[in-house]
């Protein structure tokens, strides 16, 4: 402001003694803009001063009473380089102006939906035992939305404080291709509150991962018992051509290998030592343990066998696996239908599973109103 001051007296001093006829007011306006310079130098002892908006207005105020052929004589400050970057500059807005996209959006990965946040860390809050990978496929089997399980940890980790205890499930390959001509069979021991042991056989379907039944049974296991969980679980059921078990001495009896002709089932041993042989019942046992058995107890015999039909159910009907292209067992037991439905992500709501244990999305169709 001072600088101003000091530049409008000597204008005012100036113009009163150069009262002469012609080209006065060129040299007056030369005077004046060589004098601005040299207090814009003094200013700033740095190799290219700083203007401010108060030098840049007057410089462009005084250009006017200029004549072209002294204009770039008297611009000493600007350097060619600086002309240079301003032509630049212009020619990069220039482009971007015409093929840049009109929407201003932020460079990089955008985010997803509000909507689709929200169903993520509901999910998580309603399942706490879902991993990144789990939540990712059960997004596209109740929405159809594709998402990696990289973007649910970026959500869970930044939006929700409950972090996953699970990494996600991994698969082993298909070892078969034949629909229903090949079930695993196996046992397992589980304590109830009293501490009584209770034994559980299951069955699965190996192309389709669907659990067949499970057959519960209190007390000591022998060849009839066996043979009566087994004939259990397939009564009223279209039997398996091949039944795989392992090499466990409870698979030995006499009574069950007699069982198995009389159903005209022929039983394929795993290899003895190597437990990827028989990968997927025992992944399958895993998951009855993790996912159910070691978050309940049970009191008996009835009530075991209720909670694991209730699993069941969840585990056919609404958990989704990798191996199977993020579908059901039940889908890939069924004939392939292109005719999916999906839910909007704005308007769902949760069913239970397992007595709470785990919730599944599903619509909710708006009522008309009458």
């Amino acid at each position: 402001m001072k600088e101003i001051f000091e530049l409008l007296i000597h204008f005012f001093v100036t113009l009163i003694r150069l009262t002469k006829r012609g080209g006065v007011k060129t040299v007056v306006a030369d005077t004046l803009a060589m004098k601005q310079q040299l207090i814009v130098i003094n200013r700033s002892k740095k190799r290219s001063p700083k203007l401010q908006s108060s030098d840049r207005f007057m410089f462009a105020f005084l250009a006017l009473f200029l004549n072209k052929n002294r204009l770039h004589k008297v611009a000493i400050i600007f350097k060619p380089a600086t002309i240079l970057r301003f032509h630049k500059a212009l020619v990069d807005r220039k482009y971007q102006r015409l093929y840049s996209n009109k929407t201003n959006r932020k460079p990089g990965r955008q985010s997803p939906d509000q909507a689709l946040i929200d169903a993520v860390i509901d999910m998580k809050k309603k399942n706490p035992l879902f991993g990144y990978l789990r939540i990712s496929m059960q997004i596209h089997e109740a929405f159809g939305i594709d998402i990696s399980p990289y973007a649910v940890g970026r959500i869970l980790r930044k939006k929700c404080t409950t972090s996953p205890t699970g990494r996600g499930p991994s698969w082993l390959t298909f070892i078969g291709n034949m629909k229903d001509s090949l079930w695993f069979v196996d046992l397992f021991r589980c304590e109830s509150i009293s501490l009584k042991s209770h034994w559980v056989m299951v069955i699965i379907d190996q192309f389709s991962r669907r659990i067949i039944e499970f057959a519960v049974h209190f007390g000591h296991c022998d060849g009839v018992a066996y043979c009566r969980m087994f004939n259990e679980i397939n009564s009223g059921k279209a039997l398996s051509k091949y039944l795989s078990s392992d090499n466990d001495p409870l698979f030995l009896f006499h009574r069950w290998k007699a069982n198995l002709r009389i159903l005209e089932i022929e039983e394929l041993k795993s290899v003895p030592g190597i437990p990827t042989s028989h990968p997927f019942v025992e992944r399958v046992i895993g998951s009855v343990r993790r996912e159910h058995l070691d978050h309940t107890l049970f009191f008996n015999k009835r009530d075991l066998q209720i909670k694991l039909n209730s699993f069941q159910e969840y585990y056919n009907e609404n958990r989704v696996h990798s191996a199977l292209s993020r579908k059901t067992p039940k889908e890939m037991a069924a004939i392939p239908s292109n005719n999916k439905n999906t839910i909007s992500v704005n308007n769902y709501q949760w069913k239970p599973h397992c007595g709470g244990l785990y919730n599944s999305s599903f619509g909710v169709q708006k009522q008309k109103i009458i």
